[in-house]
């Protein structure tokens, strides 16, 4: 099968995000493809600032990422962590000693003023990194749960707690005051097709959209969701009992009903075919990073 040469945007962010933009990127070509990622999880860890989301991303297209754990850099050690513990410092969230080096230059960058948009761009093309990625906005945007144990910002509630806790409403606190960072809105304006990657919509997909100006960009384009769910259930992560608590059906119709008036189309794994009449249709499972490209392939045929 033949793959046109043209443009895309994807809104995305975590591994199911990650997985998707490198499905694209194999199927079409990392130079098509603009991955615009979510910046609400971002959070500073022993003075540095992490990005996990982004770095999720770009270790999966350089082929770094721990595909097992779905995070972090294969192989890694934790020394420097192990001896800031013993120092008094935080250890609840697992930074590894090359992952330091990375959020060590991000944080040098950021620093000196230069934008988070700016030091993605020198990170990305430092590992060799031909798709580009934008972080949806420059300025700070962070995810916050509402919980039976009170508001908790999305690390606290993800990694501290193992997101135990009933989510009952989400906000993105910073969003309304953010910016679209340089090249986001472009990026959309000159897709062929927008994507929103296979991410859990409340913490990944939702505090890109609430920065302003883009949900208007979607306005005018073809978006085209692809499910995070197989057969009711999250390949990783909590949206099933997420859409629950929050009011949604967990399942390819929750997620229509989640997306509506944002995407023209779904696309559903051939599981769900019969569950949502008039969705397309395609393989979604691209956990193997084997089985990527053929997901990408299939669902650029899906979307003809």
């Amino acid at each position: 099968m033949s793959i046109p040469a043209r443009p895309y945007a994807v809104l995305c962010g975590g591994l199911g995000g990650s997985r998707f933009v490198d499905a694209l990127a194999r199927a079409a070509g990392p130079e098509q493809v603009t991955a615009i990622v979510n910046v609400g999880d971002d959070v500073e860890i022993l003075g540095l600032h992490v990005s996990p989301d982004l770095d999720t991303v770009l270790y999966t297209l350089a082929g770094l990422l721990d595909e097992e754990r779905g995070w972090g850099v294969r192989d890694e050690t934790t020394n420097a962590l192990e001896l800031a513990g013993q120092l008094g410092g935080e250890t609840w969230f697992t930074l590894g000693d090359r992952d330091i080096g990375l959020h060590l230059v991000r944080s040098r960058l950021l620093r000196e003023g230069v934008p988070l948009s700016e030091a993605t761009r020198r990170l990305t093309e430092s590992l060799g990194v031909g798709v580009r990625l934008l972080p949806a906005s420059d300025e700070p945007v962070r995810t916050f749960l509402s919980t039976p144990a009170g508001e908790l910002d999305f690390q606290t509630w993800f990694v501290a707690r193992g997101h135990a806790d009933e989510v009952t409403a989400v906000r993105y606190e910073g969003a309304e005051e953010a910016r679209p960072a340089p090249g986001v809105l472009e990026a959309i304006a000159g897709a062929e097709v927008v994507f929103l990657a296979p991410s859990n919509p409340f913490v990944s997909i939702r505090p890109i959209l609430a920065v302003p100006g883009i949900a208007e960009a979607l306005a005018e384009k073809r978006v085209v969701a692809i499910s995070p769910l197989v057969r009711g259930r999250a390949l990783r992560g909590p949206l099933a009992g997420m859409m629950a608590s929050l009011g949604y059906e967990p399942a390819v119709r929750g997620l229509a009903a989640l997306y509506d008036g944002v995407a023209t189309d779904l696309v559903v794994d051939p599981d769900d075919a019969e569950e949502l009449p008039g969705a397309l249709v395609a393989p979604i499972v691209m956990v193997a990073p084997e089985a990527r490209a053929e997901v990408g392939r299939a669902v650029l045929e899906a979307i003809r």
